[in-house]
């Protein structure tokens, strides 16, 4: 079998190339739907240099394609059936490439799952020059301890989130600047391997080069959380199908990230057994007449439930949409609680601001915002992406958040720790049983 997965600095360089070319494909693989956007780089700005500093601010692209189509093959976020994903990813995929009336080769792409931990690594080096140059910010970064987070899992995401020099700290970018020792904080996210190298394989047997992977609770945190939040400190929460995505912001760099393997689908799920009807019905019914806060209205507005089982009693049936929200907020609230439960370990109540943001296509069940404050704390909003340049109307809702930030991720995407050319002479120690093996092959 060829090697499935290409290291994450060959995909840094194809991105390049991609978008030197000047289109390149967005997919978001979920568990309800799939989305994929065209972009177009315009303009001679387009190559611009990326910088240790945050992602921020719109690029010069604009979507000309967008398609998206329901979800097949997909459960928690991971590809669970290859040849029915595989359909869905190639059904829309040509269909944006119809809409955009060009073939793309190249698509960067997100997923929800794969059981994220996050580790918080420092390192420190002595500089030779008192300047800082691009191969010191190399050397602190290989400084950095690798901790042992197994045989099966890999790195997605290396990003340095803080560096000091001598007594000075909170510096974005150090180089260029005058010191003698430079030390880094790296925040480093691994998931589990097999889920990607099935997404890279689903994507390849699409006939598409994968030119990134990202988390989706990172690239929605990207499109939803405005710059203050980013750089004061908030959360935002993915709430999608199939899993929740937690990432947490501070100083404009993602410093955590988690997922919950529960989502709006399980809402559907617990209607469609209370109330005995099929998955579609029951999704037709969350949609429509769903909630999680009943008022007195509620015991006399009723709901016909509909169906075509041939029982026409059965078929006739009404239920009170007191009933349905006593179904729909019990799982709500469960999905909240953990939520709340992984923000506690992360020691979210630290940070300078304690904003919450709910995007995700499952936040936008009414009531939600009156719910979420009493489980997640006072400073809670419901979040869209932020508005890109040939974005459809369709496709500007809170289910496309992890959309939007991947096409600002793939314009800017921060740097991480394969952008430099670490020294060969700074392996990491050999006691850590298992380099990493993506690193190890490009140094």
């Amino acid at each position: 079998m060829t090697e499935l997965y290409q290291s994450q600095r060959a995909m840094r360089n194809m991105r390049k190339a991609a978008m030197q070319r000047g289109v390149i494909a967005i997919l978001d693989v979920g568990t309800s739907k799939i989305a994929c956007l065209v972009l177009r780089f315009d303009g001679p700005g387009r190559m611009t240099d990326d910088g240790v500093g945050s992602l921020a601010g719109q690029s010069s692209f604009r979507i000309i394609g967008a398609a998206t189509t329901r979800s097949r093959g997909v459960r928690f976020g991971e590809v669970d059936a290859m040849n029915e994903t595989e359909r869905a990813i190639r059904t829309a995929v040509q269909a944006a490439q119809k809409m955009a009336n060009t073939r793309v080769d190249h698509v960067i792409a997100c997923f929800s799952g794969a059981q994220p931990r996050s580790y918080g690594l420092d390192g420190a080096i002595d500089l030779h020059d008192t300047v800082v140059t691009e191969q010191d910010v190399a050397r602190v970064l290989a400084a950095c301890d690798l901790p042992d987070y197994g045989e099966a899992r890999e790195v997605l995401h290396a990003q340095p989130v803080n560096f000091a020099l001598d007594h000075r700290s909170g510096l974005g970018d150090p180089r260029g600047q005058i010191g003698n020792r430079l030390a880094c904080d790296l925040h480093l996210l691994t998931i589990d391997m097999d889920v990607v190298q099935n997404l890279a394989y689903c994507i390849k047997r699409c006939d598409m080069e994968l030119a990134g992977i990202a988390s989706s609770a990172y690239v929605s945190g990207v499109s939803c959380l405005v710059e203050d939040e980013q750089e004061l400190g908030a959360a935002c929460i993915d709430m999608g199908g199939g899993s929740t995505g937690i990432s947490i912001f501070i100083k404009k760099h993602m410093i955590y990230a988690d997922s919950v393997r529960m989502g709006g689908d399980h809402v559907s799920q617990d209607i469609s057994k209370g109330l005995q009807v099929p998955l579609g019905v029951a999704e037709r019914i969350k949609t429509f007449y769903g909630g999680v806060v009943a008022t007195g209205m509620d015991d006399r507005e009723m709901i016909e439930i509909g169906g075509d089982t041939g029982d026409w009693e059965h078929d006739r049936r009404t239920v009170s949409r007191s009933e349905l929200i006593g179904i729909m907020k019990p799982r709500v609230e469960e999905i909240l609680e953990e939520v709340r439960e992984r923000l506690d370990g992360a020691g979210f109540e630290h940070l300078p601001s304690q904003q919450i943001v709910l995007t995700g296509g499952a936040s936008q069940i009414p009531g939600l915002d009156g719910l979420a404050p009493k489980i997640l704390g006072n400073q809670v909003r419901i979040g869209r992406p932020l508005r890109v340049q040939g974005l459809p109307q369709a496709a500007t809702g809170s289910a496309f958040a992890s959309c939007v930030g991947l096409c600002l991720f793939a314009a800017h995407p921060q740097d991480e720790w394969w952008d430099f050319e670490t020294p060969i002479e700074r392996y990491p120690a050999r006691s850590l049983r298992r380099a990493m093996k993506w690193f190890r092959d490009n140094w």
